[in-house]
């Protein structure tokens, strides 16, 4: 028979000194209030540079490769990557073998982005103050988190 937790176990259970939730929140958080006054000076929001990451890296992606590989779905995408056309940084266009599907691709807009977003990255990490070593095992143990949550 199982047995309740003492009151003193039950109520250190529920600090919020004791959670992980909020920690990671917060840091969340901190670290996107970081990036929008960087990412302003591009027009950009961060769920769009979110967005550009991605395609700097592939050229062209699904909506639904989009969706995976940032955790959010199509109804999610789908007002984000309208705006980001209109702003002319990407298409969107059906995929002739699929109609289902829709190809995002980056236009030259887009793609000049990324050399103006080049110093993003270097700017964080000077704001973090953290060595290269333990940004690798922070971003291995929130990956490994990721992976096991999703």
């Amino acid at each position: 028979m199982a047995t309740s937790p003492t009151p003193s176990v039950k109520n250190s259970l529920l600090k919020l000194e004791s959670q992980i939730c909020f920690p990671v929140y917060a840091v969340s958080r901190l670290i996107t209030k970081a990036y929008q006054p960087l990412l302003q000076a591009l027009d950009l929001t961060y769920p769009q540079y979110l967005v550009f990451l991605l395609l700097w890296e592939h050229e062209q992606l699904t909506v639904k490769e989009l969706g995976e590989k940032l955790l959010l779905d199509s109804g999610t995408l789908t007002p984000l990557l309208k705006r980001m056309e209109q702003k002319q940084w990407l298409s969107r266009r059906r995929d002739p073998r699929d109609e289902r599907s829709v190809i995002i691709e980056l236009l030259p807009a887009g793609r000049a982005l990324e050399a103006q977003a080049q110093q993003i990255p270097l700017q964080m990490l000077d704001k973090m103050q953290l060595s290269e070593a333990e940004i690798l095992s922070l971003r291995t143990h929130l990956s490994h988190l990721l992976t096991q949550l999703a």
